[in-house]
């Protein structure tokens, strides 16, 4: 069987593997010790919902130690994010992994560019940009770094496409890549309008759930304008962008929040606070609408 490396033993690496389970891979998890490389495997295989091979074809091992790489087709690092450690992993991957196997980032944060600089083998390295779940989320970004071979990076894009993920290449390493610069601007102008007392979260969720995020699920933001007309949008255009937020900063109301320990469903407590039945509640309502949205997608 094709074989996929997934090195990390989190909640991304268990959502990655799941995927690639998914699709008859066999998948080895590498891990600082075996016994959270064995968990991250379980995990992989639940969310793979008994799809795909069996947990005979997979395996586990050590990060440092594994060396079996006969079949393997990818490989792809999710560890911590800590660019020290990131290219610790990649100056080992470098000189043990045959020079013909691409290897990949999932980084959210560092550079490709980064991670492998100064590496022989740096072509074969590139950015593969998962989003939370993994397993649901089709989206992979494939990011080119300064010295990434384009057609590596296609022959990786092939592969996602196989497993049903929907490929984007980011052909130039900037930050956040593309799917992150385009949330980034929209969470800046949402948090700009909170602070500045204009609506609540509440309202700016439902406002973009159900007005141009409704419309997204069916077409991307410039396929809308190509059916309504770029005309409209660029009239629209000259009376809003000069009011548009330019703060190179979080806003003072986030600011507060995250001095105050309040990140969220996680801490208990974001904008509003949260107990533990509604986090619950809302954490599986969300798992659901995902998938009720992969659906949609897939009325090609």
């Amino acid at each position: 069987m094709r074989k996929i490396v997934v090195i990390g033993t989190g909640t991304m690496a268990a959502g990655i593997a799941a995927g690639f389970i998914a699709e008859q891979y066999s998948v080895v998890i590498l891990g600082r010790s075996i016994e959270k490389a064995n968990s991250c495997l379980t995990k992989g295989l639940a969310l793979s919902q008994g799809n795909g091979s069996t947990e005979m074809h997979h395996q586990t091992g050590l990060i440092d130690t594994w060396n079996a790489w006969d079949n393997c087709v990818w490989v792809i690092e999710t560890v911590t994010e800590n660019l020290t450690i990131k290219q610790a992993i990649f100056k080992s991957l470098d000189q043990r992994v045959p020079s013909h196997i691409p290897i990949g980032s999932n980084s959210s944060g560092f550079p490709i560019s980064k991670i492998a600089e100064g590496l022989p083998t740096a072509a074969r390295m590139m950015g593969a940009h998962y989003f939370m779940p993994a397993d649901i989320v089709p989206l992979v970004e494939i990011v080119l770094g300064e010295k990434t071979d384009p057609s590596l990076a296609e022959q990786v894009c092939t592969l996602y496409k196989s497993i049903h993920k929907k490929p984007v290449l980011v052909k130039r390493d900037i930050p956040g890549f593309l799917a992150n610069r385009i949330q980034h601007a929209l969470m800046r102008e949402a948090l700009a309008l909170v602070d500045a007392g204009i609506a609540t979260p509440d309202d700016i969720d439902d406002a973009v759930r159900y007005s141009f995020g409704f419309r997204y699920a069916a077409v991307g933001p410039m396929t809308q304008k190509e059916i309504s007309g770029w005309d409209g949008m660029a009239n629209a255009a000259k009376e809003i962008y000069p009011s548009l937020s330019n703060i190179d900063a979080i806003p003072p109301s986030l600011a507060k929040l995250m001095a105050e320990g309040k990140t969220g469903i996680k801490a208990g407590e974001g904008f509003r606070k949260w107990s533990p039945e509604e986090s619950k509640a809302t954490n599986a309502q969300y798992t659901r609408r995902l998938k009720a949205a992969f659906d949609v997608l897939q009325m090609e």
